[in-house]
């Protein structure tokens, strides 16, 4: 990992404060449940979930391979994964492709102490991690054949100065792929309002539709090569959630209220669970 000015002002993370003390105290369901992945999870038939350890870490892996797949990854190519978390997506492509190029960047130097513990190079791969700003990409122009965003670009400032970034390292022709929370065109209107601010999930902005989506892309040079809602294929991990938040015992309201409150939405159609992909023209 490259030595970069610390920026842990910068990152407001409260569940990611307490998934590293957890994981620090050798809690194995959480690091189980998301010591690799931090994200939600991917059922191909929901009817099928069993909503255990083994389940739902499967499912977290799913979601990182259904990403990837949206971004056309395959062997010998560049990729970039921002906001990488511990590693999880990186670990993934690294175990199942070769001749790669591996990049993870995020903010938070702690996330990517565990990334750089954790996530080994195989084969003839190569893995970096960087700290760095989704918004100030800190490579230079075309450096990547495939850009990903797994659950995290609501935690990015701006999001057009995010794709205009992923477009100038991306080469031509190179895709970035990312999955979100997308809110129906009624909801956008209380979408900021009810689910932004700093709580449990940290600041979080959601009221990007698909129409913003496609705007955006537009605006900033891609094509839409994939648009994926998987919502009913997500909708597992919440139940799973107050599964193992009742297990560790956690009192935190601002995480019960947050997440009931994006499951109801979800679960109602005025929120959706998107994957896309964007080609560079």
């Amino acid at each position: 990992m490259n030595p970069t000015p610390d920026n842990s002002d910068k990152v407001k993370l409260p569940y990611f404060d307490y998934l590293l003390a957890l994981i620090k105290n050798d809690n194995e369901a959480v690091a189980k449940s998301f010591g690799r992945h931090v994200h939600w999870g991917y059922w191909q038939d929901p009817e099928l979930a069993t909503l255990s350890l083994d389940d739902f870490s499967e499912a977290a892996e799913n979601l990182s391979e259904q990403v990837c797949l949206a971004g056309a990854v395959s062997d010998k190519l560049t990729v970039l994964d921002v906001g990488c978390g511990f590693g999880g997506t990186v670990a993934h492509i690294n175990e199942r492709y070769k001749g790669m190029a591996l990049t993870g960047l995020n903010l938070d130097a702690r996330q990517l102490a565990r990334a750089q513990e954790m996530v080994l190079p195989l084969a003839d791969n190569g893995i970096v991690f960087q700290q760095g700003d989704a918004c100030a990409i800190p490579f230079p122009d075309q450096s990547f054949d495939v850009v990903l965003a797994v659950e995290c670009i609501f935690h990015f400032p701006d999001r057009k100065q995010f794709f205009k970034e992923a477009y100038r390292v991306l080469k031509p022709g190179g895709v970035l792929a990312l999955s979100d929370f997308v809110p129906s065109e009624r909801f956008k209107p209380f979408a900021k309002f009810k689910l932004s601010g700093w709580g449990f999930y940290g600041k979080c902005n959601i009221s990007h539709t698909a129409a913003d989506y496609r705007k955006l892309a537009a605006d900033t040079g891609f094509s839409v090569t994939v648009e994926r809602n998987i919502t009913k294929n997500t909708l597992p991990t919440y139940p799973y959630l107050r599964s193992l938040a009742k297990s560790q015992r956690v009192g935190s309201f601002s995480a019960a209220f947050e997440t009931l409150g994006v499951e109801l939405l979800s679960r109602t159609g005025l929120l959706h669970y998107y994957i896309y992909g964007f080609q560079k023209n």
